[in-house]
């Protein structure tokens, strides 16, 4: 049973320290996904399999929700810059490379979760 809460507060962690580790681009975003899996990881206990489990809900939703944004962002500017053309490019494009992102985002998170499980079942 995924515990919800334990995922919305990783997911809440993994925007806000991304949105600010925009200016260290691979430092903020790895921080980002280790912190928020650990959050999600240790709020949801039950060890690490159930930490690796919240963690990966809350990298992947996040992701999404980042590679989404960019995406509407790179075909609001292709649109502007190169027309209907430009729109899809620029945002497929972006769309592409955010999805693997996604990907990495999710995979550290997980990890992050996971010793965030162990860690909490550890201490009780």
């Amino acid at each position: 049973m995924t515990n919800w809460r334990a995922v919305g507060v990783g997911f809440v962690l993994l925007v806000v320290i991304g949105t600010a580790g925009v200016s260290v681009p691979a430092v903020g975003q790895l921080g980002a996904g280790l912190v928020g899996g650990f959050a999600a990881g240790y709020l949801a206990g039950g060890g690490p399999g159930r930490g690796a489990w919240h963690g990966l809900v809350a990298g992947s939703l996040a992701g999404l929700v980042v590679a989404v944004v960019v995406a509407f962002l790179g075909s609001l500017v292709g649109g502007v810059a190169g027309g209907p053309l430009g729109a899809l490019l620029g945002g497929f494009g972006a769309f592409v490379v955010l999805s693997a992102i996604t990907l990495l985002l999710a995979a550290d998170s997980a990890v992050a979760g996971a010793v965030g499980g162990w860690v909490k079942r550890r201490t009780t």
